[in-house]
């Protein structure tokens, strides 16, 4: 008897049990094709705009696009409060999240945006340190975007650089997500052209270790020496999707085998490549680190490198990584996977401070009031700056941090405006190091146009942020000025693709929203 000779009720469970086959498929086994899945037949229904709702499995929402708002900064009176605080940010996630979506035609939610992760994206030319691990650059000029009276501070942080040849041997251990949703968009064919390109940049004193998970984790490779390319290239190569997303037992296992790795003088790095997505197992970000914490105490950190969109938790890869003592990027196409681990491979591997905090002291004799842009989620309060047992941020080899502040300044008052204090930890030491620097009302520029061109493209990135996130303070900004401001340094910087890119993203947001 065929299926569609069965009576109604045997259909249903012919069916059902065609479902359960799929779901069940074990971990890096390819299920037989099939027609498009229900998830896609779902979004496909729903609006552009549409972004999940908020189911909570195992008392945390998520769902098929999730983001979490952490709320606008205010702006601060200094009779109030004259001191700011937060832990570095080096992540550059939600700025290649956003680009995706409006490459894609569609407006990203607001929850999406963290400002300082668009300005982070870009490079930035600061001086190195002559020693320690930081150099401190401060720019102050007129805010564009805020009304005459108002200032932007811009603080410039350059990590040491450490050369290719000089970094230290690295076990990595990558943790590959190859559930059922990873073969939406072939994500799991870019995790692969991703990791060829990694693999092809390791020295041969380097090791490689995979485990992939989808309903159940399985190491499909014991950490190998980079010398043996073949074989590190034949096990990616074998690598197919199908099954639930037991993210936590994934993560378990990678953290068991990059443990018996760990020796002194040797980089140990989990680096977890997921859509993010977990719905077997604990799904939430402080449930998975309960099981891994002491792992992260030992040493071992952890990077989230995020592929995809829809379907797709941003909250938990930007939380694991940031609880991971790492970094948390997403990777859209080829060229942004090149970006991580080709050009920017050592600083991704390599942590030259842990535990970063900023604080910055404002003088109220000569500022009245001030506001950070961006930050939210890394907040800390005043006290905890100089106790050294509170998580932070960590930056690796040659990043820079850049951080934006707008202030408004006493009717003619002179003088200190700010002292900026950096705190951090040195990974190999372990010595706390503290550096400082002021600025001065003398150091403000006059006009907007005279600060440097890459000062100038912050405060139109942060903007774009602002705008897209809705901010109270942008209300007023028309995204036209900010695209005037993208043109006019773009043709200053025409070498910059960055720029060029940055300014076709403003452009076809501008469209977007109905304002050309």
């Amino acid at each position: 008897m065929t299926i569609r000779a069965a009576p109604p009720y045997l259909r249903w469970v012919i069916a059902a049990m065609v479902v359960l086959t799929f779901a069940c498929a074990p971990a890096g086994l390819a299920p037989a094709p099939q027609a498009t899945p229900p998830v896609m037949l779902e979004r496909a229904a729903a609006p552009p705009m549409a972004v999940g709702g908020t189911t909570p499995p195992n008392a945390e929402p998520y769902d098929a696009t999730f983001f979490k708002t952490y709320g606008v900064n205010p702006f601060i009176d200094t009779e109030d409060e004259h001191l700011s605080t937060f832990g570095m940010d080096v992540d550059t996630a939600s700025y290649t999240i956003v680009r995706r979506f409006i490459t894609d035609g569609n407006m990203p939610p607001p929850e999406a945006i963290r400002v300082e992760e668009f300005v982070n994206y870009f490079k930035h030319d600061y001086p190195e340190p002559e020693e320690g691990a930081f150099a401190i650059q401060l720019d102050a000029a007129p805010a564009p975007f805020r009304g005459e009276k108002y200032r932007l501070m811009r603080i410039g942080l350059q990590g040491r650089h450490i050369l290719a040849e000089d970094r230290k041997d690295a076990s990595l251990i990558f943790v590959i997500d190859v559930s059922g949703s990873m073969a939406r968009e072939n994500r799991l064919g870019l995790v692969k052209r991703a990791l060829r390109l990694l693999v092809d940049e390791l020295r041969p004193t380097d090791q490689v270790g995979i485990v992939v998970y989808g309903s159940r984790a399985q190491v499909i490779l014991e950490p190998t020496p980079a010398s043996n390319r073949d074989i590190i290239i034949s096990a990616i190569e074998s690598l197919q999707t199908g099954g639930s997303t037991n993210a936590e037992e994934g993560l378990r296992l990678g953290y068991q085998m990059a443990v018996r790795t760990l020796a002194e003088g040797r980089i140990t790095r989990v680096i977890l490549c997921s859509d993010g997505v977990a719905n077997v197992g604990r799904t939430g970000a402080e449930g998975i680190l309960k099981e891994i914490r002491g792992y992260v105490a030992d040493g071992v950190t952890l990077s989230t490198v995020g592929f995809g969109m829809g379907n797709y938790n941003d909250v938990l890869m930007e939380q694991l990584a940031d609880n991971g003592n790492g970094s948390y990027a997403y990777v859209d196409t080829l060229a942004e996977a090149r970006r991580i681990f080709v050009e920017n491979l050592t600083g991704t591997l390599q942590v030259i401070a842990q535990d970063a905090k900023v604080q910055v002291d404002f003088n109220p004799e000569v500022v009245s009031r001030f506001r950070l842009l961006g930050y939210e989620n890394r907040r800390l309060r005043a006290e905890e700056f100089r106790d050294d047992a509170v998580d932070a941020g960590e930056v690796g080899a040659g990043h820079s941090v850049t951080a934006l502040y707008e202030f408004k300044l006493h009717d003619e008052a002179e003088g200190r405006v700010a002292t900026v204090f950096v705190r951090y930890q040195d990974p190999d030491t372990g010595e706390v190091a503290e550096i400082q620097k002021s600025l001065e009302t003398a150091d403000i520029l006059p006009t907007f146009e005279e600060a440097p061109l890459s000062f100038q493209l912050d405060a139109a990135v942060a903007e774009f942020a602002e705008v897209l996130r809705e901010s109270y303070w942008a209300q007023n900004t028309k995204l036209e000025d900010v695209l005037a401001l993208a043109q006019r340094l773009s043709a200053a910087m025409p070498d910059d693709a960055d720029v060029t890119e940055f300014v076709y993203l403003v452009s076809q947001t501008n469209r977007l929203m109905g304002q050309e």
